[in-house]
């Protein structure tokens, strides 16, 4: 589906959060982390992605990342989230959409992303093929009040291909 030339950016907001678990691998923006803590979630639980997959949909008017891609499925067991990352990005394309840019903050108290932060933007700019300098990352600790979890809030700009 295409939509006729529109000079308006597109903005979208996305959001996400899991529960850390010991024995899970800790993968954040397609990145493995030294944790002993990893996401729980039916698909890896990569948060980072999830939240970055719902912010382009959303700004490009599509339905969630849960309707695309249900966690009562057998099919998203286990599944890599860049696999919803580069399934968004390809209805970008038949929406004759591009990502210009995209912001996140990851709120958690371990692991530690600022020693990971670059390694997240590379492999960030590399799934949604826009330079590095159009991917930002930031990580935020809650200061001790919740340890166990990781939210992570993306917001994307999206104007014509």
């Amino acid at each position: 589906m295409t939509h006729p030339s529109n000079p308006f950016p597109r903005i979208g907001l996305g959001w996400d959060t899991h529960q850390l678990a010991a024995g899970r691998a800790c993968v954040l923006g397609g990145v493995l982390l030294d944790s002993p803590l990893g996401p729980l979630g039916h698909s890896d639980g990569d948060a980072i992605l999830h939240a970055l997959t719902d912010a382009l949909l959303g700004a490009a008017g599509l339905d969630d990342i849960g309707t695309l891609f249900p966690d009562h499925s057998a099919a998203n067991k286990d599944r890599n989230s860049a696999e919803f990352l580069g399934a968004a990005m390809e209805k970008l394309g038949d929406q004759n959409l591009q990502l210009a840019s995209a912001d996140l903050v990851v709120i958690c108290d371990e692991p530690r992303i600022g020693p990971y932060r670059q390694s997240i933007r590379e492999n960030l700019s590399q799934l949604m093929n826009i330079p590095v300098d159009r991917v930002n990352l930031k990580g935020k600790s809650t200061e001790g009040g919740d340890d166990n979890r990781v939210t992570v809030q993306a917001v994307v700009l999206l104007v014509n291909a």
